[in-house]
């Protein structure tokens, strides 16, 4: 029997509210199993993200119970300071690598690439990790990953985004690796503009 599709998204105060609110949305539309969760200090009835926008997560790191292991892909978005509190937590810091040493889905867009290098998720067989993000972030990756400017850049179960106008390729490109395809049933009502 296979394991469900289920996936975390992190976000936090900061967080850019296109690439999380996207990507939940695609997700979802392909019938994966998404939980939001918050991290915090403290726990709060929602984030407000990087141009205000309230999201409510499903759930707060530290102040409820998950049980990580029966996740198979962890997301995290970006917003510089939602990125910096992601990336900076130990916690996310700890899943992030562990997903990725299972050979789980790791997600990045923007600054949220930001969490592959504090998770110190650098080489694969001696060769640099494929990544790419936002260009304001490129100074701190391109030293310890063989940084892209591309939109997308997919090494292995590794998926990396450049910044929010993106995040439809993005969500997409994690849902291709989760269910090996983006259903026309998904694509269809969201009178997409370019090809999945």
């Amino acid at each position: 029997m296979n394991k469900p599709n289920r996936a975390i998204v992190f976000i936090s105060e900061g967080t850019e509210e296109i690439e999380a609110v996207v990507t939940i949305d695609v997700l979802r539309r392909a019938q994966i199993d998404v939980l939001v969760v918050g991290v915090s200090d403290t726990k709060v009835q929602y984030h407000v993200c990087s141009r205000g926008v309230k999201i409510v997560p499903d759930a707060m790191m530290d102040h409820d119970v998950i049980n990580f292991d029966s996740y198979n892909a962890v997301i995290v978005p970006g917003g510089a300071l939602g990125a910096k509190t992601l990336s900076e937590n130990d916690q996310v810091q700890r899943i992030v690598a562990d997903f990725y040493a299972q050979g789980k889905i790791v997600a990045t867009i923007c600054a949220g690439s930001l969490a592959i290098k504090t998770a110190n998720i650098q080489n694969k067989r001696g060769k640099k990790l494929k990544i790419t993000g936002h260009p304001s972030v490129k100074s701190q990756l391109e030293k310890d990953f063989d940084f892209l400017s591309e939109r997308i850049v997919v090494d292995d179960h590794l998926i990396t985004a450049a910044g929010p106008g993106v995040s439809f390729e993005f969500a997409f490109e994690i849902v291709k690796k989760m269910i090996g395809q983006v259903p026309s049933s998904i694509t269809e009502p969201m009178i997409l503009n370019f090809t999945v």
